[in-house]
């Protein structure tokens, strides 16, 4: 039988704290590999953030060697200046897994939510509680940034159930692979 195996790196981006998860899907099975947060409240420095999330994007890129890279997309929010800031937060994320040659993928908030509790206005508690007991996490962590971004890499293996299949997954790949049905 053929190994169907993949890692997962999932991201919650932001410019205070980042969260990241790392999980494997063999089959139909989900593990944890690891998860935590990237603080980084401590530097005043906007670019010194940026370059410290794509090195630590990178590290864990190189470390783990994911297959797949799911991000949540930053939500619409009333403050442009901070959608702005998120928005490079999660394109220096971005630009760690495309400069790897990992396939990005992103999910809104709500997709997320709705994929991991049924419910697309869950709480953060909520996600965090219902990972805790799908991932078996024996204590859910102080950020819930790190089960947010753990949320992002499950919603994302439900989504592609045959990740490691030749099924296309864009208009584009279809129209590849289906090139003697066109006229």
């Amino acid at each position: 039988m053929k190994n169907n195996k993949t890692t997962i790196l999932g991201i919650d981006p932001g410019t205070q704290i980042m969260g990241y998860g790392i999980i494997e899907k063999e089959n139909d099975k989900l593990q944890i590999v690891t998860f935590g947060v990237l603080e980084l409240k401590k530097f005043s420095d906007p670019y010194k953030k940026l370059n410290i999330i794509y090195e630590r994007t990178n590290m864990l890129i190189k470390e783990f060697l994911p297959q797949e890279f799911a991000i949540e997309a930053p939500f619409y929010g009333k403050n442009p200046q901070s959608m702005l800031k998120l928005g490079r937060a999660q394109g220096v994320a971005i630009a760690a897994a495309l400069s790897n040659n990992i396939q990005v993928y992103e999910y809104s908030p709500r997709k997320v939510k709705q994929s991991i509790t049924g419910n697309g206005n869950a709480s953060k508690e909520q996600i965090a509680s219902m990972l805790k007991h799908l991932l078996s996490i024996e204590t859910i962590p102080q950020f819930l940034d790190a089960t947010d971004a753990l949320a992002v890499a499950v919603c994302h293996s439900f989504q592609n159930k045959n990740i490691n299949s030749n099924k296309p997954r864009s208009w584009k790949e279809f129209i590849q692979q289906n090139k003697n049905r066109m006229l």
